[in-house]
């Protein structure tokens, strides 16, 4: 029975001391010197502005939650659109799923729209 998983706990052994060996490796070889560069918060050059910890508006998370439900809308329509070229005698009912789900999306952006979503101040 032990037979049978021997290669199985070589690769997993092998795999183990792969990950320590080359950590331990990159350890002791590096040589890691801290400069004003490497210890601000972001390597671009551009000095530090202000605090990372800033409070954002609200209208960035809901932009975001709004592209990804655009987003998902396509992904969506795209295999709606190739279905429907190929079940043609399902045409009635695959028009009024997709305009159902067109419907709630437009309920759903009018929502936003009315709540000042799109406005910037």
């Amino acid at each position: 029975m032990l037979r049978s998983y021997l290669p199985i706990l070589v690769l997993i052994a092998f795999v183990v001391a792969n990950a320590i060996l080359m950590i331990g490796l990159s350890h002791l070889l590096s040589s890691y010197r801290r400069t004003a560069t490497k210890i601000a918060p972001y390597e671009s050059g551009v000095p530090v502005l202000g605090d990372a910890r800033e409070r954002f508006s609200i209208k960035w998370y809901l932009v975001a939650m709004l592209f990804i439900i655009f987003d998902i809308e396509t992904v969506f329509m795209i295999p709606w659109a190739v279905a429907f070229n190929q079940f043609k005698d399902m045409g009635g009912l695959l028009l009024a799923e997709i305009l159902v789900f067109v419907g709630v999306l437009g309920v759903g952006y009018l929502y936003v729209w009315k709540r000042g979503a799109f406005q910037w101040d």
